[in-house]
C-alpha cells in the first residue's frame, strides 16, 4: 500500500525544506536611490553572479540555489528578448517577467516532489521614482509588489529591519549603497566587516540612454564604500554637535 500524506502536510514540508535551503546562502537588497534602483548582494564570487540585467531597463536579484535561479535568469531573457523583437523594446516589462517567474516557481512548487530554493526579485527603473517597480517572488510563487526597498535570502528580516531605519528614496548612490551594506553586515544579528571583494553591487540608473544596467565594482566600488562611510561619520558627528548645543542652550536657560 503507497504511503499517504495529507496535501496540507505535503505543502507545508515542501515550504519548510525551501525555506532552509535559502536561509543558508547570504542575503540581497534591492533599494531606490535618487539616481534609479540599487541592487546589492553578498557575494564573494567573481564569475557567479546573484545579480544580472535582464533587459534594458529591468534587473534581476536572486538567491538560494544558483543553478536553479540562473535557470530563471535564462528563461527570463529569452522572453524579453523575443518579445522585445516581435513587437516592442517598451512593450517588454518587469510586470510580465514577475508573472512568468511566480507562475513558473508555482507550478514547480505544487507538481515536483522537491521545490526550487530560491527567491528572487525582478526591478525595473522608471523615468521618475514614481515610475519604479521592485517585485519580489518567493519560492512558491507568490509575488509581492514591494515599494521603496526589499531583502531576500538568508536573514531577511533582520535585514529588512536594519535597512528600515537607514533607507532614504532620494540618497545619494554613495548613502544608499552604505545602508545596504550596514544592513547585510548586520544579517545574522552580529556586525562584521563587508569590504568591496565581499561585494556585487550593480545600478539601474535612471540617466543612462537605452540599457539602464551597469555594474559597479573594483576602484569606483571602494570609493563609494569610503563615501559613504565617510559620509555617514559626518552626520553622526553633525547630530552629536547639534544635540550638545541643545543641552547647552537649555543649561543656559536654567540658569537665567
Amino acid at each position: 500500500m503507497p504511503f499517504y500524506v495529507a496535501p496540507e502536510q505535503q505543502m507545508k514540508d515542501k515550504a519548510d525544506y525551501a525555506r532552509k535551503g535559502i536561509a543558508r546562502g547570504r542575503s540581497a537588497v534591492v533599494l531606490q536611490y535618487e539616481g534609479g534602483i540599487l541592487l546589492v548582494a553578498d557575494n564573494m564570487s567573481r564569475t557567479l553572479h546573484k545579480i544580472s540585467e535582464l533587459y534594458d531597463r529591468i534587473g534581476f536579484a536572486a538567491v538560494g540555489r544558483y543553478p536553479e535561479f540562473e535557470n530563471l535568469r535564462l528563461m527570463g531573457v529569452r522572453f524579453a528578448d523575443v518579445r522585445g523583437y516581435q513587437f516592442d523594446r517598451r512593450d517588454v516589462s518587469g510586470r510580465q517577467l514577475a508573472n512568468i517567474y511566480a507562475q513558473t516557481l508555482g507550478t514547480v512548487f505544487s507538481e515536483s516532489l522537491k521545490p526550487w530554493e530560491v527567491e528572487i526579485v525582478v526591478a525595473e527603473v522608471g523615468d521618475t521614482a514614481d515610475d519604479d517597480e521592485i517585485y519580489r517572488i518567493t519560492f512558491d510563487g507568490s509575488i509581492v509588489d514591494e515599494q521603496g526597498f526589499v531583502a531576500v535570502g538568508g536573514s531577511s528580516e533582520h535585514v529588512s529591519n536594519q535597512l528600515k531605519d537607514r533607507f532614504d528614496a532620494t540618497a545619494p548612490l554613495s548613502a544608499a549603497l552604505n545602508a545596504a551594506t550596514h544592513a547585510l553586515a548586520h544579517e545574522n544579528g552580529e556586525e562584521r566587516e563587508l569590504e568591496a571583494a565581499n561585494l556585487e553591487v550593480a545600478v539601474l540608473d535612471r540617466s543612462r540612454q537605452h540599457r539602464k544596467f551597469r555594474r559597479i565594482h573594483g576602484d569606483r566600488l571602494a570609493s563609494l564604500i569610503a563615501e559613504g562611510k565617510q559620509g555617514a561619520t559626518t552626520e553622526g558627528s553633525t547630530a552629536t554637535d547639534a544635540s550638545d548645543d541643545t543641552n547647552t542652550g537649555g543649561d543656559e536657560a536654567d540658569q537665567d
